[in-house]
């Protein structure tokens, strides 16, 4: 009978100690705090709350029967790589990349918060080099190319091509009407320079009470695709993980329905795109 009781004394610790870490951010915010260091770094905060929720009132409340609640600061983790790679036939460029731990997407510009659209999908489906090669060739011409000019563009033998178009496809990274191919994206963004321009202080901050957002990728899950994107010469020497410092903007409704909305505040903007995994 004990032997009983104490399997499901720990069967229902083991459900609540999962759906504490996975459903209740603040639970899994202490346990990290307990796991990891006293500080982390972060992007600097150069906007408060208050002068974002100011700037745009009439955006967000409709009228007086729309009222702003208390915001919440998140830190949203992003991975952080030095690297070098071939910037001409004979210049190396060095720098570094600022790539999202939760989009799967690499920053090009911290100023204005520019990002790369589609690596997300490559990193869902393991994208290889040689995948790369097609996806890249795409890109550079707008994202379609018929399959005379991508064979002669990679000067590869047609059942190569073939095969490397082949996994493409299977993987819907690529699409084939007739004889021409295009990336299965809209609006695609990849031919970027493999450098964020980052002109952004880094900040410590006490781990404790900071309420951190849950990556969705691992850091060599960010360093494979970076690789296998940006080519033989492309080598990361070092990694660290920050974070972007995120305001959630919570307006309360006359119905009693909220709206929330993200914003960066590092340049005071709002988040556009897909933001489940913030909240």
């Amino acid at each position: 009978m004990r032997t009983v009781i104490l399997s499901l004394m720990l069967a229902v610790i083991g459900f609540g100690g999962f759906w504490g870490w996975n459903y209740n951010p603040k639970i899994r915010s202490k346990v990290e705090d307990l796991l990891s260091s006293a500080t982390f770094q972060t992007l600097e905060v150069r906007y408060s709350a208050e002068t974002i929720m100011h700037a745009h009132k009439k955006e967000l409340l409709k009228d007086n029967n729309h009222v702003f609640l208390d915001p919440t600061l998140k830190f949203v983790p992003y991975l952080l790589m030095d690297v070098k790679y071939t910037r001409t036939h004979d210049k190396t460029g060095e720098g570094v990349i600022l790539w999202g731990l939760v989009d799967g997407e690499m920053v090009i510009n911290t100023g204005t918060w520019e990002k790369t659209h589609g690596f997300t999908d490559c990193i869902a489906s393991n994208a290889t080099k040689h995948e790369f090669k097609i996806i890249n060739a795409l890109a550079s011409r707008g994202g379609t190319w018929d399959r005379e000019g991508l064979s002669r563009f990679l000067n590869i033998e047609n059942h190569v091509l073939d095969n490397w178009v082949d996994n493409c496809r299977k993987k819907s990274l690529i699409v084939q009407n007739g004889n021409t191919y295009r990336l299965h994206l809209q609006e695609p963004k990849l031919q970027v320079i493999p450098e964020t321009k980052l002109d952004q202080w880094l900040v410590t901050k006490p781990t404790k009470h900071a309420l951190r957002v849950k990556k969705r990728y691992r850091a060599t899950q960010i360093e494979n695709i970076a690789r296998a994107a940006f080519g033989n010469d492309f080598a990361v020497r070092k990694t660290t993980e920050i974070f972007l410092p995120v305001y959630s903007i919570v307006v309360q409704n006359p119905d009693g329905s909220q709206m929330t909305t993200y914003w960066n505040a590092l340049n005071g903007k709002r988040l556009l795109g897909p933001t489940t995994e913030i909240e």
